[in-house]
């Protein structure tokens, strides 16, 4: 298993950004993906996520409204789309894919909101 993110930068408050996650390793279009995010000293905490198929999608309260999440399964990618960024949304940005019991991260992407 392999996830690879990109697309994380410097962004002033209300601007926006597209993360993405290349996955490989498995079979991508079966599994649910998630995204994390983590700032320093505080625990990896649920972004959102959305479903293998139905492309049905959960939002973390704070981020509801601003972010959106999709994907392409025929090119096995994971997006999330971040409007409206605010300060407090700075933090390295994580995919995640949780298969046969086990977490698999990617190596993160840094977000930084800041005038």
């Amino acid at each position: 298993v392999r996830l690879v993110e990109s697309g994380g930068g410097l962004v002033q408050p209300g601007g926006s950004l597209r993360l993405s996650c290349a996955a490989s390793g498995f079979t991508f279009s079966s599994y649910v993906m998630r995204w994390y995010r983590q700032t320093p000293g505080k625990e990896r905490d649920l972004v959102a996520s959305i479903s293998s198929s139905s492309g049905r999608t959960y939002y973390a309260d704070s981020v509801k409204g601003r972010f959106t999440m999709s994907r392409d399964n025929a090119k096995n990618t994971v997006y999330l789309q971040m409007n409206s960024l605010k300060p407090e949304d700075t933090a390295v940005y994580y995919c995640n894919l949780f298969r046969n019991q086990y977490d698999y991260w990617g190596q993160g992407t840094q977000v930084t909101v800041s005038s």
